[in-house]
């Protein structure tokens, strides 16, 4: 599915709450992260060297990315990735839920988990590049910790939205600039 079919999907999840959604937790992230994307798709702002990168890309890729409505990192992630794809005619994507068929997250699993958002750049022959996700390195880095110390799943959310609210795309940016240099 292309952006705007998933912006439809959110809208159509928040009308319908069908499972898992109509588990309170599952719809109150679901809306949650529509209006955290709805943020990020006004206020997001490119990296002018990955920009270049990216309009500097010669062959054809496609991004593939597995997400899903209701993951807290993919609301911070996906539009940047969009905004990004959308900078080069010669990137098409394709947006894929990981809890759907063809069910793509079992072959990029992260640590043995699901993990989620997930990007697979290909070439045009459809051999991968490279995979990136779930999350920035430091974004990681403070999920372990959390996790090591025990925090609950309350305060691992709440740390992670104080996190990528302070850093602004920037890790992101920088770790995906890597594999443009």
């Amino acid at each position: 599915m292309n952006y705007q079919e998933y912006q439809q999907l959110f809208d159509k999840v928040l009308e319908s709450r069908n499972p898992p959604y109509n588990d309170e937790m599952y719809f109150n992230y679901t809306k949650l992260n529509r209006s955290r994307m709805k943020r990020w798709d006004k206020q997001l702002q490119i990296k002018e060297e990955l920009l270049d990168s990216i309009k500097a890309i010669e062959k054809p890729q496609h991004w593939i990315i597995i997400t899903e409505p209701w993951c807290g990192d993919a609301a911070h992630i996906i539009p940047f990735l969009i905004s990004l794809a959308e900078q080069s005619p010669l990137i098409t994507y394709d947006l894929q839920l990981r809890d759907a068929e063809p069910y793509l997250i079992n072959s990029y699993l992260t640590n043995g988990t699901k993990s989620i958002p997930k990007l697979i750049v290909r070439d045009e022959n459809g051999t991968d590049i490279f995979n990136w996700g779930p999350r920035p390195a430091k974004a990681q880095e403070l999920f372990d910790q959390l996790k090591a110390n025990k925090a609950d799943f309350e305060e691992m959310k709440i740390a992670l939205q104080h996190w990528y609210n302070e850093d602004k795309g920037q890790s992101l940016m920088n770790e995906l600039k890597e594999f443009y240099s």
